[in-house]
């Protein structure tokens, strides 16, 4: 198996609902190392980008004002497979249909934002993952010891 780095974004439900510490539990208890953590506000500009498939659309602006509602932590995590590993961890994008158990099942919104206030972002794919790696921490932020 592949060994691999993704980003996770625990988003501002998961800030705001105290569950960074629990969720960072559930992946590490899953064997996956910690290669780089931080808090920060996100910009417009940096949303833009990272949600550039969605930009344009008429829900963008509610996207961008949740994900500025409270500082996020990235993560930058390490396993092997964790890419697909972490997103099986998390559930569906649909915290309503995301199975007990999972991530998004447990802790994700069950309301009419169940797809935006659903925990964490995390990559879909290894290019995906070295993409938004690169937008989220500078150079020597993400280390191997």
């Amino acid at each position: 198996m592949p060994l691999e780095t993704t980003l996770i974004l625990f988003k501002p439900d998961a800030v705001a609902k105290n569950l960074v510490g629990t969720v960072l539990a559930r992946f590490q208890d899953a064997g996956f190392i910690v290669r780089g953590i931080k808090m920060m506000h996100l910009s417009d500009e940096i949303l833009a980008e990272h949600y550039s498939h969605i930009a344009d659309k008429p829900f963008f602006p509610a996207v961008r004002g949740f994900m500025q509602e409270t500082p996020v932590i990235a993560l930058a995590l390490e396993g092997e497979n964790v890419i697909s590993a972490v997103r099986d961890l998390l559930g569906p994008t649909d915290s309503i249909a995301a199975a007990p158990g999972t991530i998004r099942g447990d802790f994700g919104f069950k309301d009419a934002d169940a797809k935006m206030r659903n925990v964490c972002h995390a990559s879909d794919s290894v290019e995906a993952a070295q993409a938004e790696l690169k937008r989220f921490f500078k150079d020597g932020e993400i280390f191997a010891y």
